[in-house]
């Protein structure tokens, strides 16, 4: 089956999970998340939670795998915690979960990045992959790179991938 049959199988609303990593940052002050719940509800998703976690991967850890067991979102869009300093710690907390890892997602978010900020697109580490049976993109903190990687990557996506993914063994 094509890639446009695919897509006219869209399940539609979908269930979506907002985590944000930061130490610095409350849920008030989270202007990247607030921006990806209003952006995935515009798209007529389910925003089903929207969490402020701190830089730590027990933390990260912890509350990735109580939405994917508790709430079971179609996907958790996190945002944060991608770049390469010593508290950037998203990757290291959320890859090992991954029964698959997406690793187009990564190749095309930096292709997109350097588009726009040329060189410094190197120091994104964005991810994605899937934690039982929820897709799971692990996005830089900054709005703008928030913005390229869900209008360009994710939501245009997003129902084929669970389409595909709700298909039998």
């Amino acid at each position: 089956m094509g890639t446009l049959m695919h897509k006219k199988k869209n399940p539609g609303r979908l269930r979506v999970a907002v985590i944000s990593v930061s130490t610095t940052r409350s849920l008030a002050e989270d202007k990247s998340g607030a921006w990806i719940k209003n952006q995935a509800k515009k798209e007529g998703h389910e925003v089903v939670v929207h969490h402020v976690v701190t830089d730590e991967i027990t933390a990260i850890r912890e509350l990735v795998d109580h939405v994917v067991d508790q709430i079971s979102p179609h996907a958790i869009l996190m945002t944060g915690g991608t770049g390469i300093s010593p508290r950037d710690v998203t990757v290291e907390a959320v890859s090992p979960l991954f029964s698959k890892e997406l690793t187009a997602f990564s190749t095309l978010f930096a292709q997109l990045s350097f588009e726009e900020i040329d060189s410094a697109a190197l120091l994104s580490r964005a991810t994605a992959g899937i934690i039982n049976t929820a897709l799971v993109f692990c996005m830089p903190g900054s709005l703008k790179a928030c913005k390229l990687a869900c209008n360009q990557l994710i939501f245009p996506e997003l129902g084929h991938m669970v389409t595909h993914m709700s298909e039998a063994p």
